[in-house]
């Protein structure tokens, strides 16, 4: 089954076209990866996906539902939730209030929040589950700007998580991230339900080698080639526009 897919979806800058008649699909439960160079129309084409810009032409669809002119709450709505390149954390609400917040947002009640966590019982049951699945619970009454950046970009997958997503877009997530803060976070990530589709933008080939199942290449806007890790890491195309040593 196909949980996200795009047909010919273009963006234009005047003369410049950062996304060129790009068609992508995604089944559900898949590790999907968007690599290539910058300026590639990599996180153009995510916010073509999320209804942050809207497309000069072709079509976006969650399922068979055509979501084109959707706005982004709408989309959220209907399962499709991405984090970005840099994290949009409250810096002074603990990680549990977080969570609290955002699952009463998706409720459409975030008025009856209250940083005192008089919470319905269900809400503050939920909010500790998803910091126990993530490993969260330890920094449940930790101020978010007090935690390593490598754990804050867990909190923001928390938070989007929270909104019960069954297709989540990653821009980035082990930007600005040590080598060992990001391990953790994408061991995170790479034990998420099956439930959630994951389309991730990341540079470090080494954790694209490791965590994605399948890979498309987008080089000028353009769709360079897609198939799995051995197979994008041998094609020749691939080395020479990107990968170049990393391959070797």
């Amino acid at each position: 089954m196909i949980a996200l897919r795009t047909e010919s979806l273009s963006k234009s800058y005047g003369a410049l076209a950062a996304v060129d008649g790009v068609s992508l699909a995604l089944e559900a439960g898949a590790r999907h990866a968007l690599i290539g160079p910058n300026g590639a129309g990599k996180t153009t084409l995510i916010d073509l996906l999320t209804g942050v810009q809207e497309p000069d032409a072709g079509e976006v669809y969650l399922g068979p539902e055509r979501v084109t002119e959707l706005p982004t709450h709408k989309r959220v709505k209907r399962g499709l939730t991405r984090t970005y390149q840099v994290t949009s954390l409250f810096p002074g609400l603990t990680v549990l209030e977080s969570a609290l917040l955002a699952i009463h947002e998706r409720r459409g009640a975030g008025g009856e929040w209250r940083r005192d966590h008089r919470a319905r019982r269900d809400d503050l049951d939920e909010a500790r589950a998803l910091l126990a699945r993530l490993q969260l619970e330890g920094d449940a009454e930790t101020m978010t700007r007090r935690l390593p950046y490598g754990r804050q970009r867990i909190v923001e997958i928390a938070l989007a998580l929270a909104t019960r997503p069954r297709i989540l877009l990653l821009d980035e997530p082990a930007a600005g991230i040590p080598a060992a803060e990001s391990a953790e976070l994408l061991g995170v990530v790479d034990r998420l339900p099956r439930d959630v589709t994951l389309l991730f933008i990341e540079h470090d080939m080494g954790l694209v080698f490791r965590y994605a199942e399948r890979i498309t290449v987008l080089v000028s806007g353009r769709i360079l080639m897609e198939g799995s890790p051995d197979e994008v890491a041998r094609d020749e195309r691939v080395r020479a526009v990107y990968l170049g040593a990393e391959a070797a």
